[in-house]
């Protein structure tokens, strides 16, 4: 093995993160303890949530410390191990960081079948992606068959989840995403009933003609305005779901909805969540979309980008540019 080179949080963000918030160091491959194994990385997920890692403020998850490894879910193969239960050549998914070495003691580890599927895909729809997307959907928003389910950030790569979830269980899935291939990919690759194109047509108007009977159940991964917009349309004791606010992580301040108060007159309820609540019904819900996979009714897209550790602060800003579709993954290059 040759060094190890590592992303570390240089500094806290002020806006959209910049290739001068992060630095890159290099170090030997540390040899494992006992009771600990090596991982070579070779695909890093890059999630919304990071952003919010980055800042020092409270959280349901401590910030990244400045000078620390950047805080990434990450997926390998085992090459050195003096753990009982982890052998060399076991594939891993876990918590690794962006880096393209990690020891780990196995807390959070998770082996991997790549029989099952490709190594992206249990990063994304078999990891903490179809995770959020399946309790989030399931045991918060509560839909029933016939209902309508609107999910923002359609093609990405939560939201293209739910709407598949959505519409498994028998309800209306409606997206809202951005730009006509973004929506034409939602509607033909992933089955959704319906796609709203923000950039090209009123998000309000649009959905007096999607959700006529307006919206059960809102799964939110943008804020605002997009929010304010569907919440003119609930349906009565309509549930919105609140996910994240891509569009307003690089903001000073996020702002909060202005049309809450239909909340109370629709008779409906507002919920945050947080996936890591549901760690001890994961292979459940795994099983669930693998089953589903296997059939052929639910669709894993991932958006890998080879690139070296080094240029993950460009491949992250993929996100906030909106040019990812599915599930963004770097592949790492050694």
């Amino acid at each position: 093995m040759t060094g190890n080179r590592q992303v570390r949080l240089a500094a806290r963000p002020q806006g959209r993160p910049q290739d001068s918030d992060f630095e890159v160091t290099e170090e030997p491959v540390a040899e494992p303890e006992d009771g600990h194994f090596v991982v070579r990385i070779e695909f890093i997920s890059l999630d919304p949530a990071m952003r919010g890692w980055m800042n020092d403020s409270p959280s349901y998850i401590p910030p990244v410390a400045l000078g620390e490894v950047m805080r990434a879910g990450a997926a390998g193969t085992v090459v050195a191990s003096g753990h009982p239960g982890f052998a060399e050549g076991d594939h891993v998914s876990g918590a690794f960081g962006v880096q393209q070495y990690a020891v780990s003691d196995g807390r959070g580890a998770v082996k991997i079948d790549l029989e099952v599927a490709a190594m992206p895909v249990h990063l994304g729809a078999l990891g903490l992606t179809g995770m959020t997307a399946y309790f989030g959907l399931l045991d918060v928003g509560r839909p029933e068959p016939g209902q309508t389910v609107v999910v923002s950030g359609a093609a990405g790569a939560v939201g293209s989840a739910v709407g598949q979830i959505a519409k498994l269980k028998g309800c209306r899935a409606v997206g809202i995403a951005g730009g006509e291939d973004k929506c034409r990919h939602v509607v033909e690759e992933l089955g959704f009933h319906a796609c709203i194109d923000y950039k090209g047509s009123d998000v309000r108007t649009a959905l007096r003609e999607h959700a006529a009977d307006g919206v059960d159940v809102y799964f939110d991964n943008v804020g605002n305005p997009i929010l304010d917009a569907v919440l003119t349309r609930l349906a009565r004791h309509a549930r919105v779901v609140i996910c994240g606010a891509i569009s307003q992580y690089n903001a000073g301040k996020v702002a909060g909805p202005s049309n809450y108060m239909n909340l109370l007159v629709r008779r409906a309820r507002m919920e945050g969540f947080v996936v890591f609540d549901f760690a001890d019904r994961y292979p459940q819900a795994a099983a669930e979309i693998g089953r589903w996979m296997a059939e052929g009714t639910f669709r894993s897209h991932e958006d890998v980008v080879p690139a070296s550790v080094d240029a993950f602060p460009d491949v992250l800003g993929r996100l906030f540019d909106g040019d990812n579709v599915g599930k963004l993954v770097m592949e790492v290059q050694h």
